[in-house]
């Protein structure tokens, strides 16, 4: 009998009859009680409880995908090489990248490695070539590069690495007649994506190690930094919630607005080759370990990065050996030279 059919019976036995309190207790033992009391631990009637959904994370900003979305295309990551010299103003399509890398060319200046996953702009540009460097940068997802083309030892280490490329020549790619050569191949990425489909439907490892607002504990005051290459310095301002790259050579309204900035102190050595003005190639060694610094919400922690092989992802550590988390977001990398004559890095208080 149920504790419910108990409390019923002792009230019955007060108010009734005696012939009627027997028969109260004889129709209660037939009903059996609650039901609840019939349940045994292993009644198979039992509802399971629900398993919680997994949210769905993309690889490139850590940020959860809009319900109904997933997170696993058809398409790998498209990494686009960009011209950053003032002749290719205004950048077209920098603002629907996931992330941004920023690495040094000849001459001392940079060149952008725009990856594309979770959206794709149609025109693009200007397109620029390949370097050593992008190999480090774009194996950890498995992305293709849409690019003007690359010198000769270049392609072979592409190719060796087995890295896929789409160029000139290829699906949606044009010369802009407005705008003189070479600041004039753009493409339609949305038609490179198309061409890059393998028919397999999967999700690029993450490329950074994600976390949240919590994991970032803070640190110094940094409401501004400047990375610089040589003859190119990349200037950021903390302002409304993000970072704003005040020398940026976007369109107007196309700008790459930054949650973080992390700037990755790398080993620049030669390319093997010059470029056809004599100039030295360098490249950027994206593997093994270098110190760390992250900018985020006006502050800046300071850290090393580590990664294992060049295809390797990477992890980040505090300057006490913690786990350190980039909150989920857009992020703008700088891969600054660690040599004092080829690059450095100033903070603003």
């Amino acid at each position: 009998m149920g504790q419910t059919d108990r409390v019923r019976a002792s009230t019955l036995r007060s108010a009734l009859p005696a012939s009627l309190v027997v028969l109260s207790l004889v129709l209660a033992g037939c009903g059996g009680g609650d039901d609840g009391d019939k349940k045994s631990d292993g009644d198979s009637t039992a509802e399971a409880s629900p398993t919680p959904e997994v949210p769905q994370i993309w690889p490139l900003t850590g940020l959860e995908a809009q319900p109904g979305q997933s997170v696993e295309l058809d398409r790998p990551v498209v990494v686009t090489k960009i011209d950053n010299s003032p002749a290719s103003s205004p950048q077209v399509g920098l603002s629907k990248a996931d992330l941004v890398v920023e690495e040094l060319v000849e001459g001392g200046i940079t060149r952008l490695a725009a990856f594309y996953y979770s959206q794709l702009p149609g025109d693009i540009g200007p397109v620029r070539s390949m370097r050593a460097s992008d190999i480090g940068i774009v194996s950890p997802v498995g992305g293709v590069i849409a690019t003007s083309g690359a010198a000769a030892p270049t392609i072979a280490r592409i190719d060796r690495n087995k890295i896929k490329y789409f160029s000139e020549g290829g699906p949606g790619f044009y010369r802009n007649s407005g705008r003189s050569a070479p600041y004039n191949l753009f493409t339609d990425l949305k038609k490179v994506a198309k061409a890059a489909e393998d028919g397999k439907t999967a999700r690029p490892a993450d490329y950074l190690p994600w976390g949240t607002e919590a994991d970032f504990a803070g640190g110094a005051p940094a409401p501004t930094l400047s990375a610089h290459f040589g003859s190119r310095t990349t200037n950021w301002r903390f302002e409304d919630g993000s970072y704003t790259n005040t020398n940026s050579n976007a369109a107007q309204g196309d700008h790459f607005q930054a949650s973080s900035v992390l700037v990755l102190r790398v080993k620049v050595v030669d390319a093997g080759y010059t470029d056809p003005a004599g100039n030295f190639v360098p490249e950027s060694r994206f593997e093994g370990t270098g110190a760390a610094q992250l900018f985020h919400n006006g502050q800046v922690v300071e850290g090393t990065w580590t990664k294992d092989k060049v295809d390797s992802t990477l992890s980040l550590a505090t300057a006490d050996g913690a786990e350190l988390r980039v909150p989920a977001g857009k992020v703008w990398i700088e891969l600054v030279p660690v040599e004092a004559n080829n690059g450095s890095v100033t903070v603003g208080q």
